[in-house]
């Protein structure tokens, strides 16, 4: 059998895994939170800075470069790419919904300000809502090519950017690099940037490399005799894409199992183990071409496309999907339930983008309408759509 062969069973036994897994694996927690800007009142987001002293806007922790401005890269969930680099050292990933063609998959994109990964990678094609998040984290955006959606919002100067595939916003490909492919590897999976490249570039471009972003709020750890002495969280993610978490009680932090493996960073070899989990529930549809867009109050994604993009022979017409994140072009919501882990314990609460600007941040919320106070580290943001399993196990 030859080596593409392999190739197309493993995808396939991979597709009819997430299919089963998605709608028979795991248990509902609950139904989320019904919430816009409409009908309910939301909590303001605190536009002052949110920590005081050479601490990191996103992490909270102190670091030589506290103040310099975050940088969001697109980076891959495909087993044959794993590990994943960079990521032991990111200040906040995001982890989201990115079903294209039918299969339920996900993307994830790393968020860089305290943290100096020698290498990023593999660097993956840029989608339109991590573009609105990026703006609101005040980030560069870093991507390998895009979605037309995508593409589109990056022509238009909307969030500054590196394109390692010359495609949308600013070409940057000289600044990025491929690696030997290996095994069942794809050449979407080898193309890399050297973390110093970044900055290179961004000083070529004249990007402004001093943050502007509020932050997020922290407090200290809680002590280690108040800790509990573990418990497991689970996202229902279909077949290699699950993500676990085992709560570490001597660390104060979650152990990342990704696809029911250990979950390491490709560079230095250190485990992914956050201090924080978010699980934010977002609504989630395909962007179709027979769907009028405008007449639900947003912008037409189609707008400014070819025809062959939206009803010729090479049409994507369902191919990408948008999230209702709260990015100020195509959704109609832009807040509703989260839960939170930290400390080792669970709680709940509320996520907020307005979507009356790009800038505006994904903002969490406690119970009491209280920006949620992370624990000082890395902050791992699941989204999961409605009816989507994640399920906490408390230690016994």
């Amino acid at each position: 059998m030859s080596g593409k062969q392999k190739g197309v069973i493993f995808l396939v036994a991979v597709a009819l895994a997430g299919i089963i897994y998605f709608f028979m694996g795991g248990k509902e927690t609950r139904k989320p939170i019904e919430l816009n800007n409409k009908n309910q009142s939301i909590p303001n987001v605190a536009t002052g800075p949110a920590n005081t002293g050479p601490v990191g806007a996103i992490s909270g922790v102190s670091c030589a470069d506290w103040n310099r401005r975050p940088v969001a890269v697109m980076q891959p969930v495909d087993a044959q790419a794993r590990p994943v680099a960079g990521f032991s050292q990111a200040d906040m990933v995001f982890e989201m919904p990115n079903p294209a063609a039918g299969l339920f998959v996900t993307r994830l994109m790393g968020v860089y300000q305290c943290g100096n990964p020698e290498e990023v990678g593999s660097i993956r094609s840029a989608r339109h809502d991590y573009i609105s998040i990026t703006k609101g984290l005040d980030a560069i955006f870093v991507g390998w090519g895009g979605s037309a959606f995508a593409i589109k919002k990056l022509d238009d100067g909307v969030v500054d950017n590196l394109d390692c595939n010359d495609q949308g916003g600013k070409s940057a490909s000289k600044y990025c690099f491929r690696k030997e492919r290996t095994g069942l590897m794809r050449i979407e999976d080898t193309g890399y940037i050297k973390f110093a490249k970044i900055w290179e570039a961004a000083k070529d471009f004249g990007y402004r490399t001093e943050s502007k972003f509020a932050g997020y709020p922290h407090q200290e750890n809680k002590a280690l005799d108040a800790r509990p002495n573990g418990g497991h969280l689970r996202i229902g993610y279909p077949g290699i894409m699950e993500a676990e978490y085992d709560y570490d009680r001597e660390t104060n932090s979650y152990k990342r199992t990704w696809g029911g493996v250990p979950d390491t960073d490709r560079t230095n070899k250190e485990r992914i183990a956050p201090k924080n989990i978010v699980v934010v529930v977002a609504e989630n549809e395909q962007i179709l071409a027979d769907v009028d867009y405008k007449a639900r109050g947003v912008e037409d994604p189609w707008a400014g496309l070819e025809d062959w993009e939206k009803v010729g022979p090479r049409n994507i017409s369902g191919r990408y999907n948008n999230l209702n994140l709260g990015d100020p072009w195509f959704d109609t919501k832009d807040s509703g339930s989260a839960s939170f882990y930290m400390n080792g314990e669970v709680y709940r609460g509320t996520w907020r983008k307005d979507k009356s600007s790009a800038e505006n941040k994904l903002a969490f919320f406690d119970e009491a309408n209280n920006e949620v106070k992370f624990v000082p580290g890395q902050i791992w943001v699941q989204v999961v759509v409605p009816g989507q399993a994640f399920e906490w196990t408390p230690a016994q």
